[in-house]
């Protein structure tokens, strides 16, 4: 049996994060990654020399200090997210252009809808980050889905259906997935329901040149002995000392363990003895995102030589939510990237790429004319197919989860330490609460 001072599960941001901090602590870790590459939910694809997509999290924005930090470190550039130009609204197959963040759609519509955001935006801001689940309505709020709390406020078609591509387009499902408290908490810790929907000076701002992956990259070039690729944890087993880890290739005996890995995924570890209930109830009320991101490659970026940002906004009639300029920073490539979530995603979750390929591109050339068909390639990644995600973008609480199960998620089970994006007060469900969390999770071992 090998033995080391301290495991940790997973070779995401969060992961190496924490094996990172460990390691310049002095411990000797030892990280254990599923997959035949780090990144975790980050995930890169070159499809060629200097061209590339980011088939997982790909943005960054203002406050989020550790990723740009980290790009900073290691010399890794930034860029901005294509931003000019008309964005385009179809609501009932009729399409219509606009300028700004908020598309343009009938006046009792458009003040019901700035009405409903504003609201959410002031119920935000009454959540505690640290505690949630202890504010004067949290009870209230955490009974009630989103869906509920929409049902009641937004009062017109054209407003409900933009805000359900909103949300969704932010939480990667169903507004009657996802308890009201958690939806608050969710635009609570990314700072603003603005932030979380805007580019410029939001949550799209940034891009990073490269790919989205490349820091993890160059993180673990740090310490790449020490990981193991192909490499699932099957049981953690503990007792006074320490833990002993099962996994494909060996076992290892550590004083501590963090496992850094989706909600879904940790609770499918073989835990001896088991994990305490709260912990096992609340990773069954924590359901991931449905995702699968589409790419249409063309030749060049040709829309925006008509005027056109890229970006669309669409009601159920279209098979996305929105779209967004994904093109590579000096225009090389033209690509489109569209994100078909929740409900929509789940009729093609089936289908193959190629049938997937013609109902999206069916979408474009419905928006941007016959020139969306002409692609030089179509691409999508389904992160509900991939066994090592089982969704994206982030584990949601259901309605009760927060006020029964409280921190369940984040608090030590004896020698196991837990980490991931999901246990981050700060950008929740983003990199940068990938990061925060690997740091938490590295000085809680350490202090402990």
């Amino acid at each position: 049996m090998e033995f080391c001072e301290i495991v940790v599960v997973g070779a995401g941001y969060a992961g190496l994060t924490a094996a990172h901090h460990l390691i310049k602590a002095g411990k000797e870790v030892v990280v254990l990654e599923a997959r035949d590459r780090v990144g975790g939910r980050v995930y890169t694809q070159q499809l060629s020399e200097d061209f590339y997509v980011d088939l997982g999290g790909q943005w960054i924005g203002p406050t989020q200090d550790k990723i740009y930090a980290l790009c900073q470190e290691f010399g890794v550039k930034t860029f901005g997210t294509y931003n000019q130009g008309k964005n385009i609204i179809s609501l009932r197959n009729k399409v219509k252009t606009y300028q700004g963040l908020i598309p343009k759609i009938d006046l009792p519509s458009l003040l019901n809808l700035d009405f409903t955001l504003k609201k959410l935006e002031k119920l935000a801001k009454q959540v505690d980050l640290e505690t949630p689940w202890l504010g004067d309505q949290a009870e209230k709020w955490d009974r009630k889905t989103l869906a509920t709390f929409l049902d009641r406020e937004v009062k017109f078609s054209n407003a409900r259906a933009v805000i359900d591509a909103g949300m969704e387009t932010i939480y990667a499902t169903s507004s009657a997935e996802i308890s009201l408290l958690n939806a608050l908490f969710y635009i609570r810790s990314g700072g603003s329901l603005n932030a979380l929907l805007s580019i410029d000076q939001g949550a799209q701002q940034d891009r990073i040149q490269g790919g989205a992956q490349l820091p993890a990259e160059y993180l673990a070039d740090q310490f790449r002995d020490r990981i193991r690729l192909n490499a699932p944890v099957r049981q953690i087993a503990q007792d006074d000392t320490g833990v002993v880890v099962q996994y494909d290739g060996g076992q290892i005996r550590a004083k501590k363990i963090i496992v850094s890995i989706p909600p879904n995924l940790a609770a499918k570890i073989d835990y001896r003895p088991g994990l305490p209930p709260t912990r096992v109830q609340l990773t069954q009320r924590m359901p991931m995102g449905t995702v699968i991101k589409c790419y249409a490659i063309y030749d060049r970026p040709w829309w925006r030589e008509l005027g056109y940002s890229g970006q669309i906004v669409a009601d159920p009639n279209l098979p996305f939510q929105t779209t967004f300029d994904n093109s590579p920073a000096d225009g090389s490539k033209g690509v489109l990237m569209a994100f078909c979530l929740a409900n929509r995603a789940r009729p093609l979750l089936n289908l193959s790429m190629e049938e997937r390929g013609k109902i999206i591109l069916a979408g474009l050339v419905q928006c941007f004319g016959p020139a969306a068909a002409k692609v030089e390639q179509y691409l999508d990644h389904s992160w509900a197919a991939e066994e090592w995600s089982g969704g994206c973008y982030v584990g949601l609480r259901s309605p009760g989860a927060w006020v029964g199960y409280t921190n369940a998620l984040a608090e030590p089970c004896g020698h196991i330490h837990w980490a991931g994006t999901e246990t981050a007060t700060v950008w929740n469900g983003y990199i940068e609460g990938a990061i925060r969390s690997g740091e938490d999770a590295a000085l809680s071992v350490v202090s402990s």
